[in-house]
């Protein structure tokens, strides 16, 4: 069949099926049709966590990918591109000329007549996405959310208001970005990613370009003070963000450490906010939040709402979470466990970076789980010179994803180019024995893949270790 590409009426649709249910970004759509008294079922290849709490919900997921268990009656199909091709439901549904959509289309859907506020980025876009959504609705401004990510403070990728303005973040991968309609557009970064997608970095780039267009015409586009193409951004109302340069039109000063938080003053040329705090790890993470900060200000926050919410917000799981804070003079020798998404090399250089900067002194041990074959070969100069910053390297074996092998692809692809001699592979289990007879002191988990299955065991054995 030929799926739709048209936006549909889903005010009709009473029955939806998600083929890939599990994922951050479905998750939150299959809760924001649940949330509007919709019947929500799905398919996953695996149980999860998120899985369980859907079900707990009151959604139905199954876990086999049988024809025989998805719903005959469904009234829309909707799944994501990391679906294999040759998935029999999906086959099914399309050979029965079932209604079919892309999750980037039924987002389009949704928020075809709300104001929305889109971040897009290949890094940072999640928790730029969390705080914006958190600074509104601890504000009582209200706003609906879609995160790529579950919010701390609210244990959930998704929630809803009676303000008609949605939160989202724009995936570029798939060049999903392209379907949404901005009113406020952020962008933090274009770097080089899913070339296994696009081909090039200037594919990318110009993807990102084309996503700026899509900003309307009286909205408002805020890029990172630097990016190689800002100059070519499309939005009639452009201004920059950075963490320090004052050529950009908003950006922190006087940032300074105080007991493991960040304190700082953000700047306009025609305003200022001061004293704020963020109790979250990581220099960039103080830039994200100054995007944040600015898209709320727009909105017409007062300040002090604003230095209120940003100083309630707990982080997002897997953006440098604390498993372990740090806490010297305890139990724990001043040992800290911190866990992040990182799967990018410019993503695990700001992580292991933010790490040193807020723990100085203290050795650093990295475990990092390559996600996708591709983006290993791609980038594997580029992962090896951000994980050579740490004192000592740990690599998972890839996690394939979607991926079939690539024939000498492996980790070593990435330990032959490391300078640092301190680095090995290890299994899931060699990992959680090499741990109880080795101190460590900062202590940093990252990857996309199913890494984080391991933190609680890691926790444990962590905080089992005087």
């Amino acid at each position: 069949m030929v799926e739709q590409k048209n936006i549909i009426d889903l005010d009709g649709v009473e029955r939806i099926y998600f083929i890939g249910i599990g994922g951050i970004g479905m998750s939150a759509i299959a809760r924001y049709f649940k949330f509007h008294g919709k019947e929500v079922s799905g398919y996953d290849k695996t149980e999860t966590p998120l899985t369980r709490e859907l079900v707990s919900e009151g959604m139905a997921v199954h876990y086999e990918d049988n024809p025989q268990l998805a719903p005959r009656n469904a009234q829309l199909v909707v799944y994501t591109p990391a679906v294999p091709k040759d998935h029999r439901e999906l086959g099914y549904f399309r050979k029965n000329n079932y209604t079919i959509l892309k999750r980037s289309e039924v987002l389009g859907a949704i928020t075809e007549k709300s104001f929305n506020i889109c971040v897009a980025g290949t890094h940072g876009k999640t928790t730029i996405t969390a705080m914006i959504a958190h600074i509104l609705r601890h504000s009582g401004f209200g706003c609906n959310a879609f995160l790529g990510g579950i919010a701390v403070n609210y244990n959930s990728n998704f929630w809803s208001s009676e303000r008609n303005l949605c939160v989202m973040e724009a995936d570029e991968f798939d060049r999903s970005f392209l379907k949404l309609s901005p009113d406020m557009a952020v962008i933090t970064a274009m770097d080089a990613d899913h070339l296994d997608i696009y081909g090039t970095e200037e594919a990318v780039q110009q993807a990102f370009i084309e996503f700026s267009g899509k900003v309307k015409p009286n909205g408002q586009l805020l890029s990172k003070f630097g990016l190689p193409k800002n100059g070519e951004l499309k939005a009639a109302n452009h201004k920059t963000y950075s963490l320090q340069n004052e050529k950009a039109d908003l950006f922190a000063e006087n940032i300074r450490i105080i007991q493991g938080t960040y304190e700082y003053d953000v700047r306009m040329k025609e305003w200022k906010l001061d004293k704020l705090q963020l109790n979250m790890g990581g220099l960039h993470n103080v830039e994200n939040s100054i995007a944040a900060i600015g898209i709320a200000h727009w909105l017409d926050i007062p300040d002090e709402k604003i230095r209120l919410a940003v100083e309630a917000f707990r982080g997002v799981k897997r953006r440098f979470e604390y498993i372990i804070p740090f806490s010297r003079g305890k139990r724990d020798n001043g040992r800290v466990f911190i866990d992040d998404y990182a799967h990018h090399p410019e993503e695990l250089k700001a992580l292991i970076g933010g790490a040193r900067n807020l723990f100085p002194g203290m050795k650093c041990t990295l475990v990092f789980q390559p996600h996708l074959y591709t983006r290993t070969r791609d980038f594997a100069d580029g992962f090896a010179k951000s994980l050579d910053l740490a004192d000592e390297v740990i690599l998972l074996p890839i996690y394939p994803a979607r991926e079939m092998p690539i024939e000498g692809v492996t980790g070593e692809l990435i330990l032959e180019k490391m300078k640092n001699e301190n680095k090995r592979i290890m299994g899931k289990q060699e990992l959680l024995s090499w741990l109880k007879v080795h101190p460590v002191e900062l202590f940093i988990t990252a990857g996309a893949g199913d890494i984080d299955t391991l933190i609680i065991p890691i926790k444990e054995s962590l905080e089992k270790m005087n």
